[in-house]
């Protein structure tokens, strides 16, 4: 097994939350994993990018060039890191921000995911990040859902606890989405 995921947004998506969480539950499965977060110097509004490597062996370096797969929450990580995504890789793009549909790549794999409506349908506008983590996971099957919800005990702090549940969800919907769009 080796994947690598470029994650990018702006500062308050939760982008360096999930590259984090990610990178936890690979560990949790047994696998090794690096994670790069790299953000603005504001936190909210300014960008916010990781990229995480998974392995079953050991990761040499965090810096991937062409990304196998992309998440892209807002429009400037679109225009950005679209066209980094390896030929035969895969972009799940933000169809609630994002105007651009990609189609101008016909050599990845794309999906086109409503994250802030999935988000503010489960109640809280916060979630569009584990809506978008638990879509990739379904796609890329790197981890399991269930490794991520063990993992987001140890990641959240424990005065965030309560919102468990509502994390839960919101990777349960991601996953979801994805399993009926590749359905078909």
């Amino acid at each position: 097994m080796n994947h690598d995921v470029y994650m990018a947004g702006f500062g308050g998506q939760g982008i360096l939350l999930i590259g984090n969480l990610l990178a936890y539950a690979t560990i949790l499965e047994g696998n090794q994993a690096s994670y790069f977060p790299a953000y603005g110097v504001e936190k909210r509004g300014g960008a916010a990018t990781c990229t995480i490597v998974m392995s079953d062996k050991s990761v040499g370096s965090p810096v991937v060039g062409e990304p196998e797969a992309a998440l892209l929450l807002n429009p400037l990580s679109m225009e950005k890191y679209y066209s980094h995504v390896r030929s035969g890789g895969f972009a799940l793009i933000n169809s609630s921000l994002i105007d651009d549909d990609g189609s101008r790549r016909t050599d990845i794999k794309r999906l086109l995911i409503p994250a802030n409506e999935m988000a503010l349908a489960i109640g809280d506008s916060r979630l569009v990040n584990m809506i978008v983590l638990g879509a990739y996971v379904e796609y890329s099957k790197v981890v399991s859902v269930d490794s991520l919800k063990e993992a987001l005990k140890e990641v959240l702090p424990e005065r965030n606890h309560r919102f468990l549940p509502m994390n839960h969800q919101a990777l349960e919907a991601g996953a979801e989405f994805c399993r009926q769009a590749f359905a078909s």
